[in-house]
């Protein structure tokens, strides 16, 4: 029995990168020896199990025959007689597919040293095309690992797995899940280029693959192309470091650009209405989670008005504050201005330029926040109460509007 650290732990640490997580192989042993030593077995669909001190995973070395389709669609076979070399070589990418021992020596049979220092990301074997998730880790490494490139015959091989089909079948709990890791990535744009590279984004989430090559108009996008204005506003929300609902809405605010017919380009006249449809339409397709998924539709929806909100009278700002839940959801709205700004921030020259649009409305939820709205619930009869705390609101933003 002998035991190994493989995968991203002994990537990470040649990388020179913090360990958080390590996973072991255990070559030379049965699940019943593993018990007598006091592991616990949790293992589904392959033995894997709890360390009986540390409560780390220990998973026999095994192998795998792909016996039907998507993700799941394998056959495992872990026995004593499985090599750590027949363990590496189901891996996806020969950067994972590296051994540590218990005394620091590595076992790197498909060259994955090589590639970490070529920072290329290269397929260990053709068992890659057996696991469609794997073109979405591939895609979310690029995220994580910036410098690093696809191997022109691994994007070959994910182009063919796309054509193939093999993307249809994944669920779609885990397209979000493995999208959503992404999106926390250094630079979520790599991700969606090496998507896009292979023909897997116009499969998995049309509505951003269609936003590349739909113009807008240049006086206020010098990047011109929505796509990469999209891509631009992503790494801006990544770069801040913002939550994964900001970063999401960032990525779906201008869906309906998508949809403008050719002939009104640059113009898209209306494109938040149709935008919020698709974003509605896309987060019940791939299960986004209800916070992000409504964050998007109140960025999606509104984010025109944010950018014009000095021009904005007081009754329209406070239904702006209504309509996006300020009152009852600041710390939601804080998050709603946060995209709002990556969207500006999203265009060239645009980095360093003033936006007040944030400030103004968070001082204007300020002062329609001071107005005592159980007072005035109580100055009038019930049915005209959401009238007239609407009415004390509008004033105070007035109020406030002509102090500044």
């Amino acid at each position: 029995m002998k035991t190994y650290i493989v995968g991203g732990a002994v990537r990470d640490r040649l990388l020179g990168l913090p360990v958080v997580d390590r996973d072991y192989v255990v070559v030379g042993t049965t699940p019943e020896q593993m018990v007598a030593l006091g592991y616990q077995p949790v293992g589904k669909d392959f033995p894997v199990f709890l360390h009986p001190g540390t409560h780390a995973e220990y998973a026999l070395a095994r192998t795998e025959r792909k016996s039907g389709k998507g993700y799941k669609g394998f056959t495992v076979h872990a026995s004593p007689d499985v090599t750590l070399e027949e363990d590496l070589s189901r891996r996806d990418l020969t950067i994972n597919a590296i051994a540590e021992d218990e005394a620091g020596a590595l076992t790197d049979p498909y060259g994955g040293q090589r590639d970490l220092a070529a920072k290329i990301f290269r397929h260990v074997s053709a068992a890659f095309a057996e696991d469609p998730v794997r073109i979405l880790r591939v895609a979310r490494f690029a995220a994580r690992f910036t410098e690093f490139a696809v191997a022109a015959e691994t994007n070959a091989l994910m182009r063919q797995m796309v054509d193939n089909g093999e993307v249809d079948a994944l669920v779609p709990e885990r397209v979000w899940q493995e999208i959503a890791r992404g999106l926390m990535e250094a630079q979520p744009s790599r991700m969606f280029q090496v998507l896009r590279d292979c023909g897997a984004l116009a499969r998995l989430l049309p509505e951003i693959d269609c936003l590349f090559g739909v113009p807008q108009p240049p006086q206020h996008h010098p990047e011109i192309d929505t796509g990469v204005h999209v891509m631009l506003v992503v790494d801006w929300a990544a770069r801040q470091g913002f939550g994964l609902p900001v970063r999401f809405a960032a990525l779906t605010h201008d869906l309906g650009k998508g949809v403008t017919p050719p002939a009104l380009w640059p113009k898209h006249h209306g494109h938040e209405a149709k935008s919020v449809a698709l974003v509605r339409a896309l987060g019940e397709r791939v299960r986004v989670p209800a916070d992000c998924r409504e964050l998007a539709v109140a960025v999606a929806r509104d984010h025109g008005n944010v950018h014009r909100a000095l021009e904005l009278r007081a009754a329209t700002i406070v239904e702006l504050l209504e309509r996006v839940d300020a009152f009852r959801r600041p710390e939601r709205f804080t998050e709603f201005l946060q995209a709002c700004e990556c969207d500006f921030r999203g265009r060239p020259g645009y980095e360093v330029r003033d936006y007040p649009a944030p400030i103004y409305l968070a001082q204007a939820l300020a002062a329609a926040r001071a107005v005592d709205a159980g007072a005035v619930a109580r100055s009038v009869t019930p049915d005209k109460i959401r009238d007239a705390v609407f009415r004390a609101r509008v004033a105070a933003v007035e109020f406030w509007k002509q102090a500044i």
